[in-house]
């Protein structure tokens, strides 16, 4: 008995101790990002009054996916753009009368050099383009979240785009030995040298949104990180709406460098940022 009761201590210790381990890791993750942004004083909704006058018109290539679809509803709601422009491969249909003056263009992306006028006239673009190896293997994988995105890129420039905007995705580094994540940093590098007069990339962590597509991993991970998301928000998880919000606060916000990346935990604050 006494020695069961020693045993469940250094088990009881062990678990104490791997606990704190986990947290202070949780911990670094969620400080590790320097946010490179002091831009909460900046008060959005003049900014928004002002942006409204310019009478800008933007795109949004990919609003059938999750972050599409909230980031349309952000900026609809926001009414910050003169024309707004869906480009993707089929037309979308929606209930609400918000969404009745949006412009629908379907396109080939196999063949998106015949859309070249699509892409002309936008003052910013908005790229939400992806899906999964799962779902399209390892050569769609690319052709989508690789091709199709850095082709739409080129001809978004040479329409005159000024200011281009790619969801990316956090650990993003064309030298991975994961595909994901290199793909997604090979697209950063190959759309930055197209000379864009601003281009942001994000990099958010795992999405917080009940897809209707079915990701099995990623609902996983959902699952497991939705607990630890209440404590450590930014660490390895961010609600989706923080990350259209912050596409919309950051499109606002005057321009500082011509590249910029914001990482998960400049994504959360931005996202988080009132309208005063």
């Amino acid at each position: 008995m006494k020695l069961l009761e020693i045993s469940w201590g250094k088990a009881l210790g062990f678990f104490a101790v791997l606990l704190a381990v986990i947290a202070a890791f949780l911990q670094h993750l969620e400080n590790c990002e320097q946010t490179i942004y002091t831009r909460m004083t900046h008060d959005l909704k003049t900014l928004a009054e002002n942006f409204r006058q310019k009478n800008k018109s933007c795109f949004i290539l990919g609003a059938s996916g999750e972050t599409g679809k909230e980031l349309l509803k952000e900026i609809v709601e926001r009414k910050l753009f003169s024309k707004i422009t869906l480009i993707g491969r089929r037309q979308l249909t929606f209930e609400d009368k918000a969404f009745e003056n949006l412009v629908q263009e379907v396109v080939d992306f196999e063949k998106l050099d015949d859309y070249a006028a699509v892409f002309q006239g936008h003052d910013v673009g908005y790229c939400c383009l992806g899906t999964t190896k799962a779902k399209a293997g390892a050569d769609g994988f690319i052709r989508v979240d690789h091709d199709y995105v850095l082709k739409s890129a080129e001809l978004a420039k040479a329409g005159g785009c000024s200011h281009f905007n790619l969801e990316s995705s956090k650990g993003a580094d064309k030298t991975s030995g994961f595909l994901y994540l290199k793909v997604k940093g090979q697209v950063e590098a190959d759309i930055e040298p197209l000379g864009f007069e601003r281009f942001s990339v994000y990099r958010p962590a795992v999405l917080m949104v009940d897809r209707q597509e079915s990701r099995p991993t990623e609902w996983f991970f959902r699952k497991v990180l939705g607990p630890i998301s209440s404590m450590f928000p930014t660490a390895m998880s961010i609600p989706i709406q923080s990350v259209t919000r912050a596409m919309v606060a950051n499109t606002l916000i005057p321009a500082g460098d011509k590249v910029e990346i914001l990482e998960n935990k400049a994504i959360y604050d931005l996202g988080k940022a009132p309208e005063k």
